[in-house]
């Protein structure tokens, strides 16, 4: 930390299929507020949002709720976000935190790939189903002490 080299950067680029965002230096609790701005002011449309963390040195936990938040508006908004490019210190904190299993993270030039990644999601989020009468779960520990009929 303090690095001139770690100096925190944006970049955003938005066009018609996409929007890349490139982020360089560390990302901490230091300028996660700035992080974060910057992406929740980004349009809904197009609905895709990469950002390319090649450059991130450093992501903290701050950095990566940021990222949850952000991923958790644009898919309420039908969007999607993409990680791209994550070095392999960046990578084990996304793994560690099983962000991996909520984010689509790949590889590669972010402006360079398809705009259509496959989403680690259902489409679809299924509606749970309508709470149980009393009557339907009298076995439940809850209810040993009901009268007996």
């Amino acid at each position: 930390m303090g690095e001139s080299g770690d100096e925190f950067r944006i970049e955003v680029h938005v066009s018609d299929q996409m929007i890349v965002v490139r982020v360089a230096g560390e990302i901490d609790i230091a300028n996660v507020d700035e992080f974060r701005s910057v992406l929740w002011m980004l349009p809904v449309h197009p609905a895709t949002l990469r950002v390319d963390l090649s450059r991130v040195t450093l992501l903290s936990a701050a950095g990566v709720r940021a990222l949850v938040g952000v991923h958790l508006r644009r898919r309420a908004r039908a969007g999607q976000l993409v990680l791209c490019n994550p070095n392999s210190t960046v990578r084990r904190v996304l793994r560690a935190t099983r962000v991996n299993r909520v984010i689509p993270i790949i590889g590669g030039n972010a402006a360079s790939l398809d705009s259509t990644v496959r989403r680690p999601w259902p489409a679809a989020v299924p509606v749970p189903p309508s709470p149980r009468t009393a009557a339907e779960r009298w076995w439940e520990p809850a209810c040993v002490g009901r009268p007996a009929s």
